[in-house]
């Protein structure tokens, strides 16, 4: 796993560096200079650039997103490896600050959703199917039904377990050792979905976050009052075991435990993580530039194309954000339908994918070395083709949300998480902002559409919430 893991990210680095050409004055457009060809254009934008380049900007920065998750994915993968070996507090905390680094970059990849792109409509054979046959669900799915997973707390905010009774393990999959003898990527992907309920989430992103932070439970520590500022509190001997040197030492939880129960613990985390990684470099293959099953199509598009760019930068705005990952916590004030719930980072979910929507709309990605990525940009052909006014209207929209979603983020930061700003009886008026703010970028993206003569789906069919609009 080691070399095919390091494999993985040189080739990565290698490619990356062939593939996008950011010209050798390093402009892309910003008001006030002369663009890249030489020739002044509208706002110092060029007058050459065509919706062709738009288009090819988007797959490159696609796959520098995509690559860039799985790069920070094959480093969760080895410090978790180390972790569990060496079940230190600090190895956990080590562990625990790759997961939160693997999410940066993939937060940001999520308007590449909605539109029939490898990371919805990839299918197990390497081919494009139709929408819901690619692997987002098993990479990012939520909220986890975690009970089908370890242990879990009697009584939660919310449910952590299947949206049915007869759709329930016997015990979890860590702790029914009858059942599952050998906990490794088939027992976990056999599991995923398990009796066709999709609350029986296995894999990704979020249970490899349950495991590693526990259940963030519902108040304080006393069960009473205001909720806390902290994540889930998974204690450490969760993973001790004779062999990594703790003897007769293993919990689950506050409970003693035979000692298999936490060898299987870190098997399911190494498992669910290398199965992350092959969902990820599925979708990184199909998004390679030049050779990738979708890259390649993609870019001879044309308006079909750009068409999904405006579509996924529209949907994810309206209906995931601002609906189903903001308001549906916010309605029903419930940690469990928080995105990232155990270890509060919900913060950084909403102002990660608020990012990606202005990283489509501007032609630009920085990538996790540093490297800045960009190119021909959506507000660059609006303004070629004489919509000043709306191009500027829709970018000052795109840094409202991004200016709201910083105070969330800042929130967070320095004491109150998003389960605290949703909760009843407190001011929620820092969750209603940024859900206006993302209302009003989805009307002026539905205006941008109209102007450049482009065909979409419907921007505001993912969610049944009303957020106005």
């Amino acid at each position: 796993m080691k070399k095919r893991s390091l494999a993985i990210a040189i080739a990565l680095t290698f490619t990356l560096g062939a593939c996008v050409d950011d010209g050798d004055d390093g402009l892309n457009g910003v008001d006030g200079v002369t663009g890249a060809d030489g020739a002044p254009g509208q706002n110092g934008v060029s007058t050459f650039v065509s919706r062709d380049d738009v288009v090819a900007t988007n797959a490159n920065i696609a796959y520098a997103a995509y690559a860039d998750s799985l790069i920070s994915v094959v480093a969760l993968r080895n410090s978790l490896e180390t972790f569990i070996a060496s079940p230190t507090e600090a190895n956990f905390t080590l562990a625990k600050q790759a997961w939160l680094a693997s999410r940066e970059p993939y937060g940001q990849t999520e308007v590449y959703r909605f539109r029939v792109g490898p990371i919805d409509a990839l299918k197990e054979d390497g081919t494009m199917g139709d929408d819901g046959d690619g692997p987002e669900g098993s990479i990012n799915a939520w909220p986890l039904g975690e009970a089908i997973i370890d242990y879990v707390a009697p009584v939660v905010d919310g449910n952590s377990g299947p949206e049915s009774a007869e759709n329930a393990l016997s015990g979890n999959a860590i702790a029914n050792i009858t059942d599952y003898p050998v906990i490794d990527k088939e027992t976990i992907s056999s599991l995923f979905e398990f009796g066709e309920d999709e609350r029986n989430v296995t894999t990704g992103y979020h249970a490899i976050e349950f495991l590693l932070w526990g259940q963030d439970l519902n108040e304080d520590l006393s069960g009473a009052g205001q909720r806390d500022s902290s994540g889930g509190q998974r204690p450490v001997s969760d993973f001790y075991t004779t062999e990594n040197g703790n003897p007769n030492a293993c919990t689950s939880g506050e409970v003693a435990v035979v000692e298999d129960i936490c060898a299987r613990r870190g098997d399911y985390l190494l498992a669910a993580t290398d199965i992350l990684i092959d969902d990820l470099t599925a979708v990184v293959e199909a998004w390679e530039p030049g050779a990738g099953v979708h890259y390649n199509a993609y870019i001879a598009g044309g308006d079909v194309s750009l068409a999904k760019i405006f579509e996924g930068m529209g949907r994810l705005s309206f209906g995931e954000l601002g609906g189903e990952r903001i308001k549906i916590a916010l309605a029903t004030d419930s940690q469990e339908d928080e995105h990232s719930c155990f270890s509060d980072n919900t913060h950084r979910d909403i102002f990660l994918n608020a990012k990606g929507v202005q990283n489509s709309f501007l032609g630009s990605y920085t990538r996790i070395d540093g490297e800045l990525i960009e190119g021909a940009s959506p507000y660059d052909l609006m303004v070629v083709e004489g919509h000043f006014e709306l191009a500027n209207q829709l970018r000052a929209s795109l840094e409202e949300t991004m200016a709201k979603a910083a105070v969330i983020d800042t929130k967070a930061k320095t004491g109150t998480p998003f389960d605290q700003l949703i909760q009843e009886g407190v001011e929620q008026e820092n969750i209603t902002a940024v859900i206006a703010a993302l209302v009003q970028q989805t009307d002026d993206i539905e205006q941008a559409i109209s102007a450049l003569g482009i065909t979409t789906n419907d921007l505001r069919q993912d969610t049944e919430e009303d957020i106005g609009g």
